[in-house]
């Protein structure tokens, strides 16, 4: 009976650290191409922000997240920024973008499709990711400071 418990209880811990896997997904850029989730995670930690063009907070935590990509993008660190702009704001996406000169991977979910997958209910929804792919961290809302704990979360990656 203490055998079969143990096994129980390893085949739930492995079962569990499959859930934690971040579900891939593939979705355009803004170039009109099409990246897969899968495709970037591998080098380094990754930050998923799911942010709106009309989102105040969102503009907010994207600036602190640039300041945390020049920090530590000689670590493999990456940022997939995920607009959740409906079809008729996504025009503001590019622009917005570009006025920033933000260097980070920029997605579309018009549909929200993505969004649901990671239960990002409100925006900004933040979720970060280990080298692996799986999910070590998420965040939603921002105030300033947040940042902060992003930080020693991605530090505790290396």
């Amino acid at each position: 009976m203490k055998n079969l418990l143990v096994l129980f209880f390893a085949f739930t811990f492995i079962l569990s650290a499959q859930d934690n896997k971040a579900p891939d997904f593939m979705l355009e850029d803004l170039e009109g191409e099409y990246v897969e989730l899968n495709d970037v995670i591998g080098e380094g930690p990754v930050i998923v922000s799911f942010w709106a063009t009309w989102c105040k907070p969102c503009i907010e935590e994207m600036k602190a997240f640039n300041e945390i990509l020049e920090t530590y993008k000689e670590k493999g660190v990456k940022i997939v920024a995920i607009s959740v702009d409906s079809e008729k704001s996504v025009s503001k996406v590019e622009p917005f973008i570009k006025s920033k000169n933000y260097d980070f991977i920029v997605l579309l979910d018009t549909n929200g499709e993505i969004a649901r997958k990671y239960y990002a209910q409100t925006v900004p929804h933040s979720v970060l990711l280990n080298k692996d792919g799986k999910i070590v961290y998420q965040h939603s809302g921002y105030k300033k400071g947040d940042e902060i704990e992003m930080k020693k979360e991605i530090e505790k990656l290396f």
